[in-house]
């Protein structure tokens, strides 16, 4: 989506014009009224953005995902870092983006040289005529998480102000600003939101850090996740982490709360202002989502539930009790599945995505709120053959099942099995090993060997997907024919096979 402005200078030439040419002035209030419904509706879509991670073993090339982005009307992206293949797409597009530093460089970021060599290197060179939109830098991403050792107390706060001076050189300080993308555990709740302030242990280092993003006019970035609220405290009322319903949950003072992400919002607006003058200071969520699979309340209906239903709390402009009729920045999370994040969150780390691995829609949802157009699935995707790989439940040697499992599931996803997953209820044991094996042989992109599992793989052509439970076809990559160190195993005597036979043929 194109970015539209206009100055009061082209209001001026304008209405300078109408005068020479006598044209009636009624014209000039038609413009003007066209002018403040474009930019309205532009403040709108551009409040709304998107993370895109790239946490997969196979992700869609950078340029087709950044077609699928305007197609869609996305014109905001969160990178978790730097990559060049992403940046160079986004090159040209006006999409606005904040560029993540990972949490493995803050600790280099403390040396001010590293911190211009990286500035150098991730933002200035991409910031040229029909370059990169790039707004902000987050340094880190939930560095000062609770149950995080606490290596970053001591290296953020300078960090962070290496990189805005490193801005600062680099002529960038007024359009890129750093910020720090914050976990919602930096805030100790109190009973209400009003009572919330930072927590205890980090208190100072906020103070610093507010402060100083204060100074230099950058947002503060917070995550917040009702779905994890949910998860982990089993007396978490459902129906609070949604929008859609006319219950009072909290009542704090003057404010009332029907649902779980004001009060969130509002309870880091009361930590602000605990800390100082900064209770109007910008506040960007750069994450918000909810996950499809992999938890007994991650599921496409809930999701969709959550995701429409907080599009639509922001479209209206409806704000929070504490800031009412603010049109709220937000990040949601995520772009697609990535089937290489750490699952020891839980299962549904690996399905926040809005999309599924392959850039189609998980399910109806309006970006710009109720009455807007439905996401559109990526352009020009391939995939590999039509080929699964399944369980031979024929095959002599039964004995080695179990472990064959076990090593199929260990390097590939199988998520989707566990217990409230979105096969849990369709398949039995059987089908079990069949999803288990067919998620290797996809993740081993099809290679030969890697549905053998000791005879007990089977490659079949009829698709053994059932309800909502479904058996992947990976897509084309351009390291799809490279072999990875993971099906050497597997491969191995095939692949010996298949040259001795080519020798003796060469010998007769």
């Amino acid at each position: 989506m194109s970015h539209f402005s206009c100055s009061v200078l082209d209001f001026c030439e304008i209405y300078s014009r109408m005068r020479l040419n006598r044209i009636n002035l009624g014209w000039l209030l038609s413009i003007c009224v066209f002018f403040v419904v474009r930019i309205s509706f532009t403040q709108l879509c551009n409040a709304q953005g998107v993370n895109w991670g790239t946490q997969a073993s196979h992700l869609l090339p950078p340029n087709t995902v950044v077609e699928m982005l305007r197609t869609n009307g996305i014109s905001k992206i969160k990178l978790f870092d730097a990559n060049s293949r992403v940046l160079n797409a986004l090159a040209n597009t006006n999409i606005e983006v904040m560029v993540g530093l990972p949490n493995d460089l803050v600790l280099a970021m403390t040396d001010p040289a590293q911190a211009a060599a990286w500035v150098r290197d991730s933002v200035s060179r991409y910031m040229h005529l029909n370059g990169v939109n790039i707004k902000y830098v987050a340094v880190g991403n939930e560095p000062l998480l609770k149950n995080a050792s606490g290596s970053n107390m001591k290296i953020l706060y300078p960090a962070l102000v290496n990189i805005q001076n490193a801005l600062n050189a680099a002529k960038l300080g007024d359009q890129v600003k750093v910020t720090i993308p914050m976990s919602a555990d930096v805030i100790q709740a109190g009973s209400r939101p009003s009572g919330s302030t930072f927590r205890m242990d980090i208190l100072n280092l906020m103070g610093q850090i507010v402060a100083f993003l204060s100074q230099n006019g950058s947002p503060f970035t917070i995550n917040i996740y009702p779905f994890i609220s949910l998860y982990s405290d089993p007396h978490f009322p459902v129906e609070y982490a949604f929008f859609d319903q006319a219950s009072v949950f909290v009542i704090d003072g003057m404010y009332t709360y029907y649902n779980a992400f004001d009060a969130n919002y509002d309870s880091l607006v009361a930590a602000l202002a605990a800390a100082g003058p900064y209770e109007s200071m910008d506040i960007i969520v750069g994450e918000i989502g909810w996950p499809t699979d992999g938890d007994v309340n991650a599921n496409l209906a809930y999701a969709r539930r959550f995701n429409q239903g907080l599009l639509n709390h922001v479209s209206r402009r409806v704000g929070t009790p504490r800031r009412p009729n603010l049109m709220i920045q937000l990040y949601m999370f995520s772009l697609f599945d990535e089937d290489l994040k750490s699952i020891a969150p839980g299962n549904f780390e690996r399905h926040w995505g809005i999309f599924k691995y392959d850039g189609r829609p998980k399910y109806s949802l309006s970006l710009k709120g109720a009455n807007g157009a439905s996401l559109v699935q990526a352009a020009g995707v391939s995939y590999m053959p039509r080929h699964w790989c399944v369980y031979n439940s024929k095959a002599n040697d039964q004995t080695s099942l179990a472990d064959s499992i076990t090593y199929a599931c260990s390097l590939s996803d199988c998520t989707s099995l566990g217990y409230g997953g979105s096969c849990n209820t369709y398949l039995d044991a059987d089908g079990n090993a069949s999803y288990a094996f067919n998620s290797y042989f996809q993740r081993q992109n099809q290679m030969l060997g890697s549905c053998d599992f000791n005879g007990l793989g089977q490659v079949v052509m009829v698709d053994p997907s059932v309800g909502i439970c479904e058996f992947m076809i990976q897509i084309q990559t351009p390291n799809s024919d490279a072999e990875s160190p993971a099906r050497s195993r597997m491969c191995l005597t095939p692949i010996l096979l298949c040259i001795t036979i080519i020798l003796m043929q060469r010998t007769h």
